[in-house]
């Protein structure tokens, strides 16, 4: 089986993470994406300390899967540097495992 991963990044509203989980989905780039509350995020950007009001997603996908992934939140973003960090899942339900792995799967027929 694909080794598994937890994508998290954030965005600035609602229908703004809708629409990229919604796509993500689509695309078979991820299995499953959740759409958390909103939450305030405080970094520092261009020497400035800032805080903005985000709405972060949690994607389940794959290692084969993750370049595609990667390039489609880039494109659809509306971040000029979009928070974008993989985590690798170690241990999970083997089931719930294997099926984001068959979820981010394109046939190749």
């Amino acid at each position: 089986m694909n080794e598994i991963l937890l994508v998290i990044t954030n965005l600035p509203d609602a229908p703004s993470a809708e629409k990229l989980a919604r796509h993500l989905i689509e695309a078979r780039a991820a299995a499953c994406v959740n759409q958390l509350a909103p939450c305030i995020s405080t970094y520092r950007w261009k020497g400035n300390i800032e805080s903005a009001t985000e709405v972060p997603l949690l994607i389940k996908t794959t290692l084969d899967a993750y370049p595609r992934l990667e390039k489609l939140i880039c494109e659809a973003h509306p971040y000029e540097l979009p928070e974008i960090v993989a985590v690798s899942v170690t241990t999970g339900l083997p089931a719930f495992l294997g099926w984001i792995d068959s979820e981010t799967t394109i046939n190749k027929e």
